[in-house]
Order: structure tokens, then C-alpha cells, then sequence
């Protein structure tokens, strides 16, 4: 006695393929988000004349301490509330976020760290030291990421440019683009807000800077300087 054996293969509804079609777009947009992480960032102090097309660059500000020599003195007034107008340049800047630290020997191998090395974080990633640059009424702010979950030397450079707002009663750095990489993460809103809310947001500042902030009546750029107003 035989039987007959539907062999037809099974076709699949449209809601299978419009899933199908979605899932292939959003893999899509990740693989090509990734690639853009990952490709080189071409750090330079100036822009070049002829910029390649297709090429990312990072162009660094002035960290020049002879001309942010004052830096430290305008920090100390502007902490205590003196009031009036403080001119702020990119090397000053630059030079109160480079403070001079001694540099600790890594440990040989089999030998314990030395008495003040601070231990890994364990984080699967980790900012450095950011950069400030200013130019025609913004303010970019750029630091090298380092993914610690795929190896010690895989970094990329985040780069963001945008003007300070108010925001409630205090002002606040509100960036207009934020590149990873070369990735635009301003178009993708949740990675962008996770960027914001991980390195722009969480960067340590100190807390008598932190203090005197609320204080601030006025923020402008004007130049090449940030001009911050206390009353």
C-alpha cells in the first residue's frame, strides 16, 4: 500500500518575508556602522589643504602651556566666583586636562604591580584624556576609546562639536555631530545617546569647578576663546 508524500517545500507568508527583509536591513546598517568604527581616523593639527574624500579627520587643539600658563590662575578664580567675564582658550584647556603625573614602570612578568598603580577598571571600555579645540563658534572635544574586550591596542577616537545651551537653570555642552570612528553616531539615536551619556557626560570634572558652575550667567564662543560669565 503506498502513499502519497506532499513534497511541495514550504512557502513562506508575507509576514515571514517582510521580517525576513527587516532583519536583513538592520544587519546591514550594524556590519556597516561597525566598519565605519573601525576605520583609521587620520589625526592631524591641521586640516590638510587637499582633504582625501572618504577619509575621517581628527585635527587636535593647541596644547601649548606657555600660552596656557594662566590657566591655572583663571581655574582658581573662576572656582572661588570671582565675578566678570573669563576668556578660556584651548590651550588653557588642554592644559588643565593634561595635569603632570609620574609615570609608573609596568610590572615585569611575575612581579606585583607597584604600591599605587591603580588596578584595572574591567571596564569593556575606557576613555582617555580629552582634547578641546575651538573654532568659528564651536567647540570640539575628542578622546582616543579603548576596547578592552577586544585587545589592549584596539582604540578608535571619539570626536564631538557642538556649542554649550541652557538647559534648565545651568548650561550645558550640547553636541551638534559625534563621530565613533567614523561612524555618525548622531543618526543613530540610541547608540548616540549611549556615546553621550558613557564619555561626555561620566568625564570627571573637579569638584570646584563642578561647585562654581551653577553659577555661570552666560556662555559664548567667540573666536577661537570660550567666554564664561559669572555675575
Amino acid at each position: 500500500m503506498s502513499s502519497k508524500i506532499d513534497r511541495n517545500p514550504h512557502e513562506p507568508g508575507w509576514g515571514e518575508v517582510i521580517l525576513g527583509a527587516a532583519l536583513s536591513v538592520v544587519l546591514g546598517v550594524v556590519l556597516g556602522a561597525l566598519a565605519l568604527v573601525f576605520k583609521p581616523v587620520i589625526t592631524a593639527k591641521e586640516l590638510p589643504k587637499e582633504p582625501v574624500s572618504g577619509v575621517t579627520y581628527f585635527i587636535e587643539g593647541s596644547r601649548d602651556t606657555n600660552k596656557g600658563k594662566q590657566a591655572a590662575a583663571k581655574r582658581k578664580a573662576f572656582a572661588q566666583g570671582s565675578s566678570g567675564t573669563f576668556s578660556i582658550s584651548e590651550d588653557d584647556l588642554n592644559t588643565l586636562a593634561s595635569p603632570a603625573a609620574p609615570v609608573v614602570a609596568k610590572p615585569k612578568a611575575g612581579e606585583k604591580p607597584a604600591a599605587g598603580t591603580p588596578p584595572p577598571t574591567g571596564e569593556a571600555l575606557s576613555a582617555g584624556t580629552p582634547n578641546f579645540r575651538i573654532r568659528d563658534g564651536k567647540i570640539q572635544i575628542g578622546f582616543p576609546v579603548t576596547i578592552n574586550t577586544l585587545g589592549p591596542d584596539i582604540k578608535v577616537v571619539v570626536q564631538a562639536q557642538g556649542v554649550f545651551t541652557k538647559q534648565g537653570d545651568t548650561f550645558a555642552f550640547e553636541p551638534e555631530s559625534l563621530l565613533v570612528g567614523s561612524c555618525p553616531v548622531q543618526r543613530l539615536p540610541y547608540a548616540s545617546t549611549y556615546v553621550r551619556k558613557k564619555f561626555l557626560a561620566s568625564q570627571k570634572i573637579a569638584e570646584d569647578i563642578a561647585a562654581a558652575w551653577p553659577k555661570v550667567v552666560g556662555v559664548a564662543v567667540e573666536g577661537n576663546m570660550l567666554k564664561l560669565t559669572m555675575p
